[in-house]
């Protein structure tokens, strides 16, 4: 555990002194909950990034689309 990690437990412990026993039961179980899922959600959020867009269509394909659908306007600018 680094010193900044430490000091945040610290600061942290001693928010948590003046809750009831039954919030501090309910900090804990969350906490708990937080540590198991923890793993799980990293994984799942860097596998979710993969296939975000879903096209059957080859990539050629789909950048002349792309370049076809831009569009431009010409505008003066007058100083």
């Amino acid at each position: 555990m680094t010193y900044t990690e430490k000091r945040i437990v610290e600061n942290y412990t001693g928010l948590f002194a003046g809750l009831s026993s039954d919030s501090k039961i309910e900090l804990i179980e969350n906490l708990s909950k937080s540590l198991k899922s923890e793993k799980k959600a990293v994984d799942d959020a860097f596998y979710k990034s993969f296939g975000a867009f879903a096209s059957n269509k080859p990539a050629k394909e789909i950048i002349k689309e792309m370049k076809a659908s831009r569009k431009f306007r010409k505008k003066e600018i007058h100083f």
